[in-house]
């Protein structure tokens, strides 16, 4: 089966485009979650006043770093009755829209897959019937190739994990935890916070098995059609039954 994967800009009213448009050197990616969006914001030069400020409106600010490659913000918005009205006609047209959605220079930017070439062109049709639009290019996949993103929507890979076991996991990830070799200890970790080391190594195992479990649904899809075995998992099994 053939299926088609497009690349499209976008202008319209948003405060997104609109942000990315008053300072060209921004870039901002987002990702919809079930009521509100986590937007990541880029940017290689030194933060303006201005630009702070237009940040600040967007929502709430989750994370702020300035170092030698640039200002990296990321927040956690909530205008989701402005931006679902070009969702929803992607789904209309029988479009898989793959997140996240590119803010650069006054343009947002999309991609989508369809099984059928005239969706695209319908929905093309129908976006420039209102807004904007240039298609940037079209190209033919196999089923193969759908991208692993697409399966995996992170509201359901979060799904479950409370406030303070995805706070567990934020300062484990930020504080290099999970970095080889680690660059910090759980004792560490948990001087950096108000609880108990044991309370604070509860809340990062229940996150982390939280997000394996849900991912475990995805991680089936990825690797249904592979046929190796690069730890010989199956070899060892049929050796253990043979010896029994």
């Amino acid at each position: 089966m053939s299926l088609y994967e497009a690349s499209i800009r976008v202008k319209h009213e948003c405060p997104y485009r609109e942000i990315s448009e008053r300072h060209p050197d921004l870039t901002v990616r987002e990702w919809p979650l079930s009521d509100c969006q986590v937007l990541e914001i880029t940017s290689e030069t030194t933060p303006t006043d201005e630009l702070r400020d237009d940040i600040d409106h967007l929502g709430t600010v989750l994370h702020e770093s300035r170092n030698d490659d640039g200002y990296h913000v990321v927040t956690q918005s909530c205008l989701c009755s402005l931006e679902q009205s070009i969702i929803d006609r992607f789904e209309k047209h029988n479009c898989l829209y793959q997140s996240p959605t590119i803010y650069r220079q006054g343009w947002e930017h999309y991609t989508v897959v369809a099984f059928d070439g005239e969706d695209i062109r319908e929905l093309l049709g129908d976006l420039r019937s209102d807004r904007e639009i240039e298609l940037l290019s079209k190209t033919s996949i196999s089923e193969k190739q759908i991208p692993h993103s697409m399966l995996a929507p992170a509201n359901q890979l979060f799904e479950n994990v409370t406030d303070r076991q995805l706070a567990a996991l934020q300062l484990a990830l930020e504080r290099g935890y999970y970095e080889q070799p680690r660059n910090t200890s759980l004792r560490d970790l948990a001087d950096q916070t108000a609880v108990a080391r044991s309370t604070y190594e509860e809340h990062l195992r229940k996150a982390e098995n939280k997000l394996l479990t849900n991912a475990g649904q995805f991680l089936r899809l990825v690797t249904a059609t592979s046929t190796g075995d690069p730890l010989q998992v199956e070899k060892t099994r049929r050796t253990e039954r043979a010896a029994d």
